[in-house]
C-alpha cells in the first residue's frame, strides 16, 4: 500500500508519497506551483533536488502555463492587442516559464491503492493580470506506481474571453554518468535560437539517432515526429510520452554534474510571437494533455 504525507519544511509544504517497499517515492511541493521535487522508481533516482542551485532559477519540475520557454521581451499581440508579461528572465528581458511556478496549489482528490496512488492538485487564477487577463482553473493529477509516474494536465477557461496558450513541463533528470548517456527521438526539424535564447529559425534536417550527449553544454530544441523520447543511462532507461497533438523538446544541462532538463513542449521560445504551437481555449472549455515517465 502506498502513503502519503503532507510535510512542511523551510516554510513550504510538500506532499510525501511513498510506496510500502520505498522503492517508489514521489515528494511535491505546493507552493512551488505542484513541482516534483524528488523521484524514485524501483529504486532508481531519476529526480532530486537540485540545491545548491536556487528553484528561482532552475525552475525545476515546474508546470509551464500560459506559455512554456520564453516570450521576448515579455510582449505579444492577440486578437489585435497588445499585452505585457513581466520579465522574470532579466539578464535577457524575457517572461520565462509561464505563470505558475509560484503558486500554491491545493490537493482535491487522492485514491491509494496497493498498485498505485493518484493525487489530483489544483489552482484557480481569479484575478486578470495585465500580462494575460484571463481566469482559468488548472489541475494535475500525478499518478504514481512502481516504474511509471503520469502527469495529466487540465486546463479549463473560467473566462469569458478565449486566451492563447502553450503547455509543458520542465524535469530535471539524473545520470550515474551523463557523458556515456543517450537520447533516442525522431525528429527532422531544429529550432535555432539567437544570442536572448529566442527562436531565430527552423532547420530542416533529420537529426542522427541516438543523440549521445558526451560532454556538451546543451540548451537545443527540436519539433518531434511524435510524443517519444527515450534516455538511455548506465544505470536505467526511461521513456517519456506526450499525448499531444504538436510535441516539441527542449534538453538543457544546467551548471551541475551529471543532471539534464528533459521538457516536453507544446510551444516553443516565443511562441506567443511566431504562433508554433501556439493554441486557443474558448471561453468555458478544457484543455487536457498526458506527459509519462516510465522506466523500460
Amino acid at each position: 500500500m502506498y502513503t502519503v504525507k503532507e510535510i512542511e519544511s523551510n516554510g513550504l509544504s510538500y506532499l510525501q508519497v511513498e510506496s510500502a517497499n520505498k522503492l517508489s517515492e514521489v515528494k511535491i511541493c505546493l507552493n512551488r506551483g505542484a513541482a516534483i521535487e524528488e523521484l524514485r522508481l524501483k529504486g532508481e533516482t531519476l529526480i532530486k533536488d537540485l540545491a545548491p542551485l536556487e528553484y528561482k532559477n532552475t525552475y525545476a519540475s515546474s508546470l509551464l502555463f500560459p506559455f512554456a520557454n520564453r516570450i521576448k521581451d515579455g510582449k505579444y499581440k492577440y486578437k489585435g492587442k497588445e499585452f505585457q508579461f513581466e520579465c522574470n528572465e532579466e539578464n535577457l528581458n524575457n517572461a520565462l516559464h509561464g505563470l505558475l511556478h509560484h503558486q500554491t496549489f491545493e490537493l482535491i482528490n487522492k485514491e491509494i491503492s496497493d498498485e498505485k496512488v493518484a493525487l489530483t492538485l489544483s489552482y484557480t487564477e481569479k484575478t486578470r493580470t495585465k500580462g494575460f487577463p484571463y481566469t482559468y482553473t488548472v489541475e494535475v493529477t500525478y499518478t504514481l506506481t512502481s516504474n511509471s509516474l503520469d502527469l495529466n494536465f487540465v486546463v479549463k477557461n473560467n473566462d469569458t474571453q478565449a486566451f492563447p496558450f502553450t503547455l509543458g513541463w520542465h524535469p530535471y533528470f539524473l545520470s550515474a554518468d551523463l557523458s556515456k548517456s543517450s537520447l533516442n527521438f525522431k525528429s527532422t526539424k531544429t529550432i535555432a535560437f539567437d544570442e536572448r535564447m529566442i527562436t531565430k529559425k527552423v532547420i530542416d534536417r533529420e537529426v542522427t539517432m541516438p543523440f549521445y550527449i558526451e560532454n556538451k553544454e546543451l540548451d537545443n530544441c527540436y519539433a518531434l515526429e511524435n510524443g517519444t523520447v527515450i534516455f538511455d543511462t548506465p544505470k536505467y532507461k526511461m521513456e517519456i510520452n506526450s499525448t499531444a497533438k504538436e510535441n516539441f523538446f527542449q534538453m538543457y544541462t544546467p551548471p551541475i554534474a551529471n543532471t539534464i532538463a528533459l521538457e516536453p513542449v507544446t510551444g516553443i521560445s516565443d511562441s506567443f510571437n511566431n504562433q508554433m504551437g501556439l493554441q486557443e481555449l474558448q471561453p468555458g472549455a478544457t484543455h487536457q494533455i498526458t506527459w509519462s515517465v516510465q522506466l523500460q
